[in-house]
């Protein structure tokens, strides 16, 4: 999964599984840099990494299921959930987010997906689900959802199909 990679200025390196990753030099396993890319894409799930500040004027702005999110909100969802970030390697400039609500046991719900415009075409957004889903598959999860209006295009090739409607059902709180 990825190639072999080693930083110098965030000081991670690869181990020989081929998704977890170490500080370099240290011996505790962590899951901080889970793939990296041939081009010089990472993905790392290191919440210290995230520019939360990005990440709110991306959703708040530009995301048609989040305008108007507030900073806390977003901050707020980023503590519950599962984060992930794409980052250029050169600089380590944000270039994506998603975030995953799960019980790390048989659900996780993919949400605020989002690659930043100058970055789009390029594959980086299936490719940081595609990285999610084989994390969760290998951790032994049994489902993952997401809800989208205009991206089915895009999570189809993944994997993700439509829901059976007359299963699934929802209570949209902000109608009560």
């Amino acid at each position: 999964m990825g190639r072999a990679w080693e930083s110098r200025n965030t000081g991670w390196s690869r181990n020989e599984t081929g998704i977890d990753w170490r500080p370099a030099g240290s011996g505790a396993l962590t899951r901080r840099v889970l793939t990296a890319r041939h081009d010089g894409f990472l993905l790392s799930d290191d919440p210290d990494r995230l520019d939360v500040n990005l990440v709110h004027r991306w959703l708040s702005t530009d995301a048609y299921w989040a305008l108007g999110r507030t900073h806390d909100q977003v901050r707020a969802t980023i503590a519950g959930s599962e984060c992930v970030g794409v980052y250029r390697e050169a600089g380590l400039d944000q270039v994506a987010f998603a975030r995953v609500v799960t019980d790390g046991v048989v659900f996780a719900y993919l949400c605020d997906v989002y690659v930043d415009r100058a970055h789009r075409g390029a594959g980086i957004g299936r490719w940081l689900v595609r990285t999610l889903r084989e994390d969760l598959a290998a951790r032994g999860l049994r489902r993952f959802l997401l809800a989208t209006r205009t991206a089915q295009g895009v999570y189809a090739p993944l994997g993700f199909t439509p829901v059976d409607s007359a299963r699934w059902m929802e209570c949209d709180l902000r109608a009560t």
